[in-house]
């Protein structure tokens, strides 16, 4: 087993990071030494909020994907799944209470700044790319009401409009 990483290791990936995030021109925030909250935007799910942790021995990637569905949690979890078949370095991995994130570890020794860049740029691919159709898997009858909702509005926005 490998000694966990000394300060002098720690410091420089943690100047390797935020180096590699101002080149990137993301949105991130320094939480800590070593800890970076990272902002991806995306055309599906606008934001994925993206955790970089350095550990003793990897690089912790953690970005939430979305709640724990309210319906066809079987189906949602299956098709997220049935994802981590073609994925690289993250996967789809669920919290104690159902929620839904994309987690994954690099060796500290893997750490390069081409391999944040993959890292990242993979995890904002699969949230962007899964969000749709895991949210109507998840979350139909809310998206049926939110239309139907919608379509009142609009239907009563256009009777209003209409001299009387």
């Amino acid at each position: 087993m490998t000694a966990p990483i000394d300060t002098a290791e720690r410091e420089r990936l943690d100047g390797l990071i935020s180096e590699t995030l101002a080149d990137l021109e993301l949105a991130y925030e320094r939480v800590g030494a070593g800890s970076f909250l990272v902002t991806l935007e995306g055309e599906h799910k606008l934001r994925t909020m993206t955790w970089l942790v350095v550990q003793d021995h990897t690089l912790l990637v953690e970005a939430f994907f979305m709640r724990a569905p309210a319906e066809n949690a079987a189906g949602t979890y299956a098709f997220l799944l049935g994802r981590n078949a073609k994925t690289y370095g993250v996967h789809f991995s669920i919290d104690r209470v159902g929620d839904i994130f994309l987690t994954g570890q690099i060796p500290l020794l893997a750490v390069t700044a081409e391999e944040i860049d993959r890292i990242l740029g993979c995890v904002g691919t699969y949230a962007d790319d899964n969000f749709d159709p895991a949210i109507a898997l998840g979350f139909a009858a809310a998206i049926e009401r939110e239309k139907a909702w919608r379509a009142k509005l609009a239907a009563d926005a256009g009777n209003a409009a209409k001299p009387g």
